[in-house]
């Protein structure tokens, strides 16, 4: 089982625990990337590729109902982004971050990156609050949404994802503990990365310039 990086507790302030990587994980991701002929990749982010414990695919409604894939993105970096609109602090911070990686890389790496927010909460984030809550941080960012709450453990099951719900003063007052990470995909829809939210916009751009830019040289 794959230890997390950080857990988000749904609070004014959230609360955040990094406990021990498995070691043999990370082993077998690096005898996997040693089989690679390819230049080797300096990431600052938890390089997954080749780890085989996370799903290499989804398959969600977008905020127009239109079902989305990894397809869909083909030649992009996609960064999913797992949360909610109601998250008080990580989330939108998270969502911030990339929107400022995004502009550092400028306007022509950043059309070949595709930020997607997916929520952990969809009885309350409907596709319209979903649309509005992604274009209000960056207008390219775009939402998806699991249907039901069977897909939606589904999809936390695939991408092992924790997500609770903390019961608040009024049944529609609530709020969601959750992994507080990210998943990034490369250009060829290979997941590459893990993620952890809050580290700042650096880390953002730094990854995602390496991963461009090896496309470059592909």
């Amino acid at each position: 089982m794959f230890n997390w990086l950080r857990f988000s507790r749904g609070r004014s302030r959230a609360q955040r625990f990094i406990p021990t990587l498995v070691a043999g994980a990370l082993l077998g991701t690096t005898l996997l990337a040693g089989c690679d002929q390819k230049p080797v990749l300096s990431f600052q982010n938890l390089d997954i590729t080749g780890n085989r414990q996370f799903a290499d695919h989804f398959t969600l409604a977008d905020t127009s109902g239109q079902v989305r894939t990894l397809a869909d993105y083909r030649g992009k970096i996609v960064v999913l982004v797992f949360g909610y609109t109601h998250c008080p602090d990580v989330c939108p911070t998270t969502l911030a971050e990339l929107s400022q990686a995004l502009q550092q890389l400028g306007p022509k790496d950043a059309q070949r990156v595709q930020v997607l927010f997916v929520t952990l909460d969809p009885t309350r984030d409907t596709p319209s609050v979903l649309a509005q809550y992604a274009a209000a941080f960056n207008p390219s960012f775009r939402a998806l949404r699991p249907a039901d709450a069977t897909q939606l453990k589904q999809m936390a099951s695939d991408f092992h994802l924790v997500y609770e719900k903390v019961p608040g003063s009024t049944p529609d007052n609530y709020t969601m503990n959750h992994t507080a990470a990210s998943l990034v995909f490369d250009t060829e829809g290979k997941l590459r990365l893990y993620a952890r939210d809050g580290q700042g916009v650096t880390p953002w751009v730094h990854d995602l310039r390496e991963l461009l830019d090896a496309q470059s040289d592909a």
